[in-house]
């Protein structure tokens, strides 16, 4: 089990070169906000999406991203967790970047408090389709066989999926908006399944862009469950600017607004 005194929880910044304020926001987490703590922790969905480490190699935003990672954890240790959308970062770019990767979900020690923490798609069970889905494209084997494909082929399947994907959560929102947060959020069936696996009482997820800290509990088990935020200082038209962390060391548990202090 990792064990820290102090750390930092971030996930769903979904970075990507049309959201360029968004960017700089993370790069200057990396240089200002990240000194005072022992560990920093990824949650998932760093990336917009992600198609193979050798794409990575070419394309020069996501090498701007990897110098930031790599002078992060030159000077803090840092973790990371694959998300729904760049669970394709393979060995080749994690070992450049100097991050350690933790298995989905993971058990750490910070502040003297055992946390499970994870990305939280699998949470999210209320949505079979996507359960199907992404018990599929976790699959080693198909992986590989995605890997092979050409780049170009590659770009324009992960295009495809993210257009369906945000036609779908639109039209939910507008017509079914109480079936689309039904399905996009973790159930309580499954933290309690995951509370009681790890003998936690403590858990820590991203994924569902739903920040806030629940107490929850059923049957005789009963856990905190802390929701991280994503980050959004693009498009102020349609959302508020968005982007926090979770600060956890001996003075306790608070979210850091990485907004007001930009």
């Amino acid at each position: 089990m990792q064990e820290h005194a102090s750390a930092l929880l971030i996930s769903d910044l979904h970075l990507t070169p049309s959201m360029p304020l968004t960017a700089q926001r993370f790069f200057d987490f990396v240089e200002k906000e990240t000194n005072q703590v022992d560990a920093v922790f990824i949650l998932g969905d760093l990336f917009e999406y992600w198609v193979g480490d050798d794409a990575g190699a070419r394309s020069p935003f996501q090498q701007e991203v990897l110098r930031a990672l790599t002078n992060l954890s030159s000077k803090t240790k840092t973790y990371y967790i694959h998300g729904n959308r760049d669970f394709l970062i393979g060995d080749q770019f994690i070992s450049k970047s100097g991050m350690t990767l933790l298995p989905d979900p993971s058990k750490v020690m910070i502040a003297g408090d055992e946390w499970v923490i994870s990305h939280g798609d699998a949470l999210c069970t209320n949505d079979l389709g996507y359960q199907v889905f992404r018990r599929w494209v976790r699959k080693p084997w198909l992986q590989k066989l995605f890997l092979r494909l050409p780049l170009q082929w590659r770009r324009g399947i992960a295009q495809t999926l993210r257009s369906n994907s945000t036609a779908k959560y639109d039209r939910a929102t507008r017509y079914t908006p109480e079936m689309a947060r039904f399905k996009g959020d973790v159930t309580l069936m499954a933290c309690a399944n995951l509370m009681g696996s790890y003998g936690s009482e403590r858990l820590i997820h991203g994924h569902t862009h739903l920040p806030a800290r629940h107490h929850e509990s059923m049957g005789n088990k009963e856990w905190q469950r802390w929701v991280l935020s994503d980050w959004d200082l693009d498009h102020p038209e349609t959302v508020l600017p968005k982007a926090s962390a979770l600060r956890i060391d001996t003075n306790g548990v608070r979210y850091i607004d990485l907004v007001k202090s930009s």
